[in-house]
């Protein structure tokens, strides 16, 4: 096969350093554009960027020139300089280690999609601690 075609679509989640309540109603715009501009930077489709005051929830094309750790891990730190760069929260902001990324198939795009595009809706009824559960078991990894 002379060319190569990969279409990885990624969710990946993660939150804010001890889960503090850091992404207000009136900042997590810019942080969700902060995020947005440093994965289209690194090669990758945003479909959505969207979160809670603790956590976010990112839908992506994978850059095949680039492994999911370091997408995250550009994402994440180039973030929260920017973040701190603009002061827009009241303290150091920095994200929790770590992070979680699932492969979603092209049929389920649109699903993940609306569901990252209505956590606060969806968060009304579940905690993080069970979304995250849920995503764990529902992906094969050991609930912790």
């Amino acid at each position: 096969m002379p060319h190569s075609f990969n279409r990885i679509w990624i969710h990946s989640v993660w939150a804010t350093k001890e889960r503090q309540l850091l992404i207000s109603m009136s900042n997590e715009d810019k942080i969700y554009n902060f995020i947005r501009q440093e994965l289209v930077a690194l090669g990758c489709l945003v479909q959505i960027v969207n979160g809670m005051p603790d956590h976010v929830h990112v839908l992506f094309l994978l850059n095949p020139q680039k492994s999911v750790a370091d997408v995250v891990k550009y994402a994440k730190g180039s973030s929260s300089h920017s973040i701190n760069d603009q002061n827009l929260t009241p303290k150091k902001f920095s994200w929790q280690k770590g992070y979680a990324a699932y492969s979603v198939s092209e049929s389920q795009v649109q699903r993940v999609l609306n569901y990252i595009k209505n956590q606060k809706q969806h968060h009304l009824k579940n905690t993080y601690t069970d979304e995250f559960g849920t995503l764990l078991k529902l992906h094969g990894a050991a609930k912790f």
